[in-house]
């Protein structure tokens, strides 16, 4: 697989001139068209929708693209929330999926009439407390070691994960809804993340099916939907091969009409809360060359650093790097590409394949459209970057300035 962009380096050094480097930038045509794939995959679901995870790309320019696509807000803090309300999203098109929930967040998601998909049985009378029992709710599940295959590397094992309630809590936490008067539930689980093994996609799907028909036989309760969580990953690397969407869709068609048709259940509704999938690829991180140092290794110092994209660090995870000007240069250097911060983890390559660089080279880092300015931190006063939005017809609009020092005071006192 190789790696395009939808820009050049002539493209790219004029966007310098206005907007310096470091700074993210998103293609709205590609997003757009992603978004509609998406959809069509799975139109043989009724009402199917997809709760864009907010988490992943937390900017209103882009939410509001999404929302114009169909999308809906999976969000999991108050400032998420407010970030869909602004848009326009809100009701039912917004599913508050939180952990360790402070009353005032439960108030703002039950406001909005979003809703609400508890992590804990316990939250069940701290909620009622808050704000009362609401009209629906949903729950997320965590099956524990009752998951025997498709464990993945990044949430890790169920049992050793926070979030979520055990099968015997389900069930009793549903037990207790529906005895105080809640007559529409669904059910959620996030068990994988960044993950691209269909069968362990699937085998999700699966397990919620086999949940859904025995909370009907148990307790007669009819769920109106299932939430399948996110976590369809994307392919970071060359050597892998993305999830294909429309495979994905008919395995778990295959099985719904085997388990849910069967029971009589058809009236149950999917949804997901993907986020990766739907902005990962198309946003990417540009940055120029400013250092190179030769010592025990060869290393090329970038103007921007891990507060501008913390997953190599956090991770170890790999991001496809452009040499804009070299693409077909043979790669014949090895070099680790670092930031400035003073840590040695800073880096967003190591041992990296590469045309020989020199000062002043643009490299445009790759996939940086999910959870790369979202986790963006402060550390070592670093200041983070400008979010830009390439349109459809060409144009380049700001849809984040960079900050800058009057920005990193303002919250002192002194």
């Amino acid at each position: 697989m190789n790696k395009t962009l939808p820009f050049n380096k002539e493209q790219i050094e004029e966007i310098i001139k206005k907007y310096p480097t470091p700074f993210h930038i998103y293609d709205e045509k590609a997003i757009r068209e992603n978004a509609r794939r998406f959809y069509e995959a799975f139109n043989w679901i009724s009402d199917f929708k997809n709760y864009f995870a907010v988490k992943a790309c937390p900017n209103p320019y882009i939410l509001k693209i999404l929302n114009e696509e169909g999308m809906g807000a999976d969000c999991s803090s108050l400032a998420e929330l407010i970030l869909a309300e602004k848009v326009g999203i809100t009701g039912e098109n917004i599913m508050f999926s939180s952990n360790n929930t402070p009353s005032d967040e439960f108030r703002k998601a039950k406001q909005l009439g979003a809703i609400i998909n508890l992590d804990d049985i316990s939250h069940i009378k701290f909620l009622e407390e808050a704000v009362g029992i609401p009209e629906i709710i949903c729950f997320r599940y965590n099956p524990g070691p009752l998951r025997k295959s498709g464990v993945n590397s990044i949430i890790g094992k169920p049992e050793e994960a926070k979030y979520g309630l055990t099968k015997k809590q389900l069930f009793e936490a549903y037990k207790i809804m529906k005895q105080k008067g809640v007559k529409r539930f669904g059910l959620h689980t996030m068990v994988v993340s960044n993950e691209i093994d269909m069968n362990a996609l699937v085998a999700t799907a699966e397990m919620l099916f086999d949940i859904t028909i025995e909370l009907y036989k148990k307790l007669d309760i009819n769920l109106e939907f299932i939430n399948l969580g996110g976590g369809i990953g994307i392919p970071y690397r060359l050597d892998q091969k993305g999830v294909d969407l429309n495979i994905l869709s008919q395995k778990i068609k295959k099985i719904y009409k085997e388990r849910i048709i069967k029971n009589g259940l058809d009236f149950l509704k999917i949804v997901f809360e993907c986020g990766r999938i739907i902005t990962g690829p198309y946003g990417y991180l540009v940055t120029r060359v400013i250092h190179q140092k030769h010592i025990y290794k060869e290393y090329v110092g970038v103007d921007a650093c891990m507060a501008n994209l913390m997953r190599p660090a956090l991770y170890g995870a790999y991001h496809h790097q452009t040499v804009l000007g070299k693409e077909k240069k043979p790669k014949t250097h090895t070099y680790d590409v670092v930031g400035s911060l003073c840590e040695n983890n800073d880096k967003f390559a190591i041992d990296r394949k590469l045309p020989e660089i020199k000062i002043g080279d643009i490299i445009v880092i790759h996939d940086t459209g999910a959870h790369g300015y979202a986790m963006g931190f402060n550390y070592n006063g670093k200041l983070r970057s400008a979010e830009l939005l390439l349109k459809p017809n060409g144009q380049v609009v700001q849809i984040r300035r960079a900050e800058n020092l009057d920005d990193y005071f303002a919250t002192l006192d002194f």
